[in-house]
Parts: C-alpha cells; structure tokens; sequence
C-alpha cells in the first residue's frame, strides 16, 4: 500500500545547526543528533530546551531511562540529565545511520548497506539482521511494527517492513526533494522525521485518518 505522506509541522532551521541526523522521542521531549550535539526539542512550543554536548552523527534512540548514539564505530549510553556517558559498545561495522530501542534491543540501520540489526544493547553483538531493498536512513518501531526512513537521490519515504523478511508491506511517500535523515514515532499518530542538510524536522501522520493529538 502506497500513498502520499501528510507533513502536519514542520520545525527549524535552527540557528547553527546544518544537518538533522539521529531523531529520537521520550514523550516529552524530541531529541535530534547534529553532529557534535544532541538537542532537545519541545514539539508543543518547537523551541530548543537544552542540547548535550556528544558526538552525534548517526542514530538516536531512547530506552525509556537513557539515550542512545550513535557516532562513528560506537554506540554510547547517555543519561539525558547530565549527559554522561554511562557505557559505550561497539557498532555494527558498514555505515550506520538509524536507531531505535524495541524489545529490550537497539536496532540500527545501515544506510548504504541496506539493513536493519538487532542489537544487544550490553555488548553490540549483532544478534540477527534485515535485508532490505532501499537506503535505510531511519528506524522506529510502533505497535509491533518496525519501519524505517529511506533517500535515494531525489526520492524518499516511510515504510512499514515485515520485521523476519524485510517485504515492504506499506510506503509514505514524501514529496520530491524533501528527504528523511532520521525517523522516531511518538508512540501515537505521528512520526518525527529528520531533514538532512535542511536543518529541519518534520512531522508526518502515520494514518491518514488520524490526527495529531
């Protein structure tokens, strides 16, 4: 199933930040990775309320307690108060872009490699992966579904994947030249798109009968 994704908001660009990488949500707070900063975002007001100073050039993700980020060949835990680095494993080798925290494991998407691993969050190990047919730019998991961020070019969607084949079961197409860098449901109807070199993030509804609330 294929139809047009429905951009509800759309936050920044923000003062000095160039890229939107890992995105990520811990009900309350959107957090995004732009390099060398982990920023906060209240997604009611869309003001910055606080930034962690953590190499952040990959995937964001959120355990319920902690942070997650990835930046070159590590993965680091990260408490959201203080910004400490409370553990760091090794990520999977093959140019890591996604994060997300499900089922008491990360999963990271590789881009070029066209992937999805499940991780142990305690050692890094590998513990199965997904092949999949485009880019993974982003990951999240909603209602025991798993779907990740694609850009190839000018072309890029949301797709919901079957988690044990990778079979793209349905596609949220987003508009020409408008690309997704990072991708974080809220649990609810919407998800939290990174924009790249926009220096933006979008808000895209999962369900076209549903609204933001």
């Amino acid at each position: 199933m294929k139809r047009m994704a429905e951009i509800i908001r759309e936050y920044g660009p923000f003062p000095g930040i160039e890229e939107v990488h890992g995105v990520s949500f811990d009900g309350r707070q959107v957090w995004f990775a732009s390099g060398e900063h982990l920023h906060a975002l209240d997604p009611d007001s869309g003001e910055l309320v606080g930034a962690l100073n953590i190499p952040a050039d990959a995937g964001t993700a959120f355990d319920g307690r902690h942070l997650f980020q990835i930046a070159g060949p590590v993965i680091r835990k990260i408490d959201p108060v203080s910004g400490e680095v409370l553990a760091t494993i090794p990520a999977p080798e093959g140019g890591n872009s996604g994060l997300a925290w499900a089922e008491g494991s990360l999963w990271v998407g590789q881009h070029r490699g066209r992937r999805i691993h499940q991780v142990d969050p305690e050692t890094g190990k590998v513990l199965r992966s997904i092949d999949c047919d485009r880019f993974v730019t982003g990951v999240t998991w909603i209602e025991g579904a798993l779907w990740h961020g694609t850009w190839q070019g000018e072309e890029s969607d949301i797709r919901r994947i079957h988690p044990a084949t990778g079979a793209v079961l349905e596609r949220l197409e987003m508009p020409p030249g408008t690309g997704v860098s990072g991708l974080e449901s809220d649990g609810g109807a919407r998800f939290f798109c990174g924009g790249g070199s926009s220096g933006t993030l979008r808000v895209v509804l999962r369900k076209a009968d549903q609204d933001a609330t």
